[in-house]
């Protein structure tokens, strides 16, 4: 069964139990607020 991406999705649970993919983003979180820059710029 082929995984999709689901968008807006807050419940991990409902994640899960749906075969949605999940990416955990803490490294990123962690280096994006130790970086300090001026301005970042995340785009979907």
């Amino acid at each position: 069964m082929a995984r999709t991406v689901s968008i807006g999705a807050q419940s991990f649970e409902f994640l899960r139990t749906n075969h949605f993919f999940y990416i955990d983003k803490t490294g990123f979180i962690k280096e994006w607020w130790e970086n300090a820059d001026a301005v970042t710029l995340i785009t979907k």
